[in-house]
This record gives C-alpha cells, structure tokens and sequence, in this order.
C-alpha cells in the first residue's frame, strides 16, 4: 500500500512540474513579446541542428544486429499500442530467434542499457511489482521508446520497402488535385477544421504526385535500365511500358491543362483567407512541450501553393508539367530507338546466316584450292593490298612516264614531343550583336503582322468562324488554340497571349460551318471568340 502511495505522489509531482513549467513559458512570452520568443525559438532550432544524433547510433554499432531486433519488436508492440515493456518480454523474444539461443540475460540488460544510454528507450521503474525493500533495491525497470526512436524506425521501414514497392506514374492524382481546386469556392464558408483537412489533402496529393513521378522517371533513366533495354528480353515489355507511359501523357495533358486554368483564375489574395484559417486550426490543437510558430506555418502553405502554381502554370519559364510531358516522350522514343536496333540486330543475324550457307555451298563446289583462293579474292577482297595516300594529280598523261620524272609531294607532320609545341594562334571574339538584332526586328516584325492579322478578323469585338475568310497557317494555329482553351474551362473563359481576357460563345455550336486555311478545309462547329470592349483596340 505505502509503494502504491509513493507512486500516485511521484506522478502528482511530475504533473505538477509540467504545469508550472507551461505557465512560466506563457508568463515569459507574454512579458518580453513576441520577437524575443522568436529569438528563442531559433536559438533552440539551431542548437538541435549542430548537435549530434545519439539515438541513430544502435545502427552502426558493433552488436547492431542485436540492437536492431530489440528496437523492431519494441516497434511492433508499439503500433499495437503497447508501450510499456519488460526486460522479461525482450529476453523471450530475442530467445524465439533463430541463430540467438546462447543469448543470456545479462546480455538483454546490457544491450537495453546501450538503448537506454543513447536515448533510444526510456526507463521507467516499475514499483507497481515491489512487494520487498530487496526488491526495490533491485529495480525492475520497464522500457518505452522515445520519439526520435520511432521516426528512425519508420525510416528504416520505408528503406527496406523501397525497392519493392517502387514508384509510379498516378493519373488519378491529377483528377484529385482537379477536384479539390473545383471545390475551392464552396470550401470558403466551412469551418476552420473542413478548410485544414481541404488543404492538407490538396497538398499532400500534390507530393505524392511530384515525388512519385521524379523516383519513376529516375527509375527509367538508370543505368541498369539502360542496359535492361538493349537486352532481346526487353521486347516482351515494351508495349506494356509504352502504352503506360502514353496513357500517363495523356491524362496530364487533358486533366493538366484544366488543373493549371484554374490555378490562374484563383488569385492569391484569395487564399490568403484559407491559409489563415488552416493555420488557426493547426494552432488549436492541443500539443504537449511544442510551441509552434504562427508564422512559420502561415510561409509554409503559402510556399507549397506557390510550388503547385509553378508545377502546373510555370512562372517565366517552362512548367515542370511540361518538362514533365517532354521527358516522357524522349524516354518512349528512347524506348522505341533501342527495340528498333534490337529488331535489325535479329533481322540482320538471320540474313548473314542465310548467306554464310549459300557462300560455304560456293565453296565446297570448288574443284581445288587455286579455284577455291580465287573465289576468296572475289568475295571476301585481296588479303593483303598496298594502301596509297596523298597522290597528287600526274603531268603527263603518258604511259611511259616514271614516277621520278613527276614532282614529289610532301606531307607535313605534327610534332609529338613534349617539349616543342604548336604555337597557338589566338583570334579575336566575334561580335554577333548585329546579327541578335537583326533576328530580334525580323521576331517583332513577325508579330505585328501577326496582331495586325488577328485584329482584321475580329468585328464588334467578336471573331465569328463561319464568316471567316480564307486564313493563313499561323492564324489557324492562334485560333485553335485559343478556341480549345476557352472550352477547357468551365466558365469557357481565357486569356491570349497579350493577356485580353475572351469566352467562347457556343449558342450556335449546333450548327456546322466550313473553316477555310491555306492548307486545307474542315468542318467544325460554329463558335464565336468574343472579347472584351476594351480588348484589341
């Protein structure tokens, strides 16, 4: 009864101490302010940076096989929430081993100790099974790991899985990332809570996306793939791959395209609300001894969204979805080039086998070894022939002019010692600015004939196919591009290249006009660009 009292008391102490220590933290923030918590918090942020890991030291330590057991089981009853182990369990345990039938107690308090030492498992006595003072003198101790210790092991978890699970090319990311940017105007009025979990979804879709396609892709590029492909076994597989590569291709460019119109109709000021919110309720949790930053939270959602805007639209330059779809493609040419070479590599073989046997057929015909040399010589060329360079063009024409009476020729040679050397010429830089600047006129006067050409077709702020004339290549190409991306919204809204917002106007779509182009006629339906008032004037 007395042990039992003391513990109850033990644990009321601690309580205690916990409580006193989170009021005098709230007391300090509050008194200095929110710059020197700031301070305080990257102090402590800098010195878990520059310290070493003790807890990652059973990895590499000389007994590591042992250590390892005792951290994996130590795990495994950990997920099935039992935390709370005995010296007695890891004893039995590590007895059930193959090849650890010679492992004695001593040992499992020994190794337990390390752990316990290096910060891997925390010792707790267990009084609740004291009944004597020698018994409490002995202190039996149960043991729980620490919270370093289960992420080092998760870690090592996903390690070993790595190569047999493997990455892959998802396109139903692509559709979820779609759906949750569709919702983005009902999520506004949800609680703090629906706008957290809306976000964390979007985001960690996004990773899986991103992640997964760089592992794959690199997968592909490897060395051992290379090899792999220029193997005969390859054929078997290359449809297979191809036809998931495609498919992969084909969905980004239809839901990526959606995905990356919408990204620029939302404008930031617009989730700056939802950011905010969701790091509201990240803040709400209750967390035990972690103080988070609001800040730091605030910058890391607006990072990630900023991240997804480039991914998708790009921002100055190439979008990584379409770096994205050109690796693709030059991985499926690739893969195309290297079953083509295998494909004339076995047609080529079985030519020159028929050949061989129609040749030795020739041979063994021959009467005798004289016949059998002439027909080599034919076949197979002179054995040994003089080879004559730098002949330089004769004199005379006359058969019976010797070689003496002609001019020599000479022929320089380079010197290969070391210590004489070639004098090197140097030549002045080119200057290419004249030439820069000639391409740059002729590139702007390209497109003012190409807005002056768009510009004649657009009549009361409308471009109307069925009353088009005839039209050059280039502005087929405009047209059409902007038609199909007015009709992958769902507004039927977008943007030219100037940046002049237009819709599509489709009331008369069911009817079908005649588009005349340069380079051929097609039916299509007839739709109208219409643009702002203030647009192309």
């Amino acid at each position: 009864m007395s042990a039992d009292i003391s513990h109850e008391k033990a644990e009321y102490d601690i309580i205690q101490g916990v409580v006193l220590f989170f009021l005098f933290k709230v007391y300090f923030c509050c008194y200095f302010g929110y710059n020197v918590t700031y301070e305080v918090i990257f102090l402590e942020a800098y010195d878990k940076l520059v310290k070493p890991i003790s807890e990652v030291n059973y990895l590499v330590a000389p007994n590591v096989a042992r250590y390892r057991l005792i951290i994996r089981y130590f795990f495994r009853e950990y997920e099935k929430i039992h935390y709370w182990l005995h010296s007695e369990d890891v004893y039995r345990m590590m007895k059930e081993v193959e090849g650890y039938e010679e492992y004695t107690n001593d040992q499992c308090i020994q190794d337990l100790q390390s752990l316990v030492e290096w910060g891997n498992l925390i010792a707790d006595q267990d009084s609740r099974k004291v009944k004597t003072i020698k018994d409490f003198m002995n202190r039996q101790y149960r043991y729980q790991l620490s919270e370093y210790s289960v992420e080092i092991e998760r870690m090592t978890l996903r390690l070993e899985k790595m190569n047999i699970e493997g990455s892959s090319l998802e396109p139903t990311l692509l559709e979820r990332i779609y759906e949750h940017l569709k919702k983005i105007q009902n999520i506004k009025d949800k609680d703090n809570s629906d706008i957290h979990d809306w976000l964390n979804e979007l985001m960690n879709d996004f990773t899986r996306l991103n992640q997964n396609y760089q592992d794959y892709i690199k997968t592909l590029n490897s060395a051992r793939a290379e090899e792999l492909m220029k193997t005969e076994a390859f054929l078997l597989f290359k449809d297979k791959l191809i036809n998931y590569l495609r498919t992969f291709v084909i969905a980004m460019q239809e839901t990526g395209t959606k995905i990356s119109l919408e990204l620029e109709n939302i404008a930031m000021e617009e989730m700056k609300p939802l950011f905010i919110a969701a790091t509201d309720y990240e803040l709400s949790i209750p967390r035990i001894d972690v103080e988070l930053n609001r800040d730091e939270i605030l910058d890391n959602y607006q990072g990630k969204w900023q991240s997804l805007y480039i991914w998708f639209v790009g921002e100055n330059e190439e979008s990584e979805m379409d770096r994205l779809n050109n690796i693709t493609n030059e991985i499926i040419r690739k893969i195309t080039h290297y079953a083509r070479q295998i494909a004339e590599m076995n047609n080529r073989s079985n030519n020159r086998k028929e050949q061989y046997e129609h040749m030795a057929d020739i041979f063994m015909k021959c009467e005798d070894i004289n016949e059998a040399h002439c027909l080599s010589a034919y076949v197979f060329g002179v054995e040994d022939c003089l080879h004559l360079s730098q002949i330089q063009p004769r004199m005379s024409e006359d058969i019976q002019q010797g070689v003496y009476q002609d001019h020599p020729s000479s022929l320089s040679f380079e010197p290969h010692s070391r210590i004489v050397r070639k004098k090197s010429v140097r030549l002045p830089s080119t200057d290419h600015s004249l030439e820069k600047h000639i391409q740059q006129l002729e590139l702007q006067e390209e497109n003012r004939k190409k807005q002056e050409t768009l510009q004649k077709l657009i009549v009361d702020h409308k471009i109307i196919f069925a009353q088009l004339a005839v039209i050059d290549v280039p502005t087929r190409k405009t047209l059409l591009n902007w038609l199909s991306k007015g009709l992958l919204d769902s507004d039927h809204i977008g943007k030219t290249e100037d940046g002049n917002t237009y819709y599509i106007d489709d009331s008369h779509s069911q009817n079908q006009c005649l588009l005349k182009c340069e380079d051929g006629n097609f039916m299509m339906p007839a739709f109208e660009i219409v643009f702002k008032e203030d647009s192309y004037e």
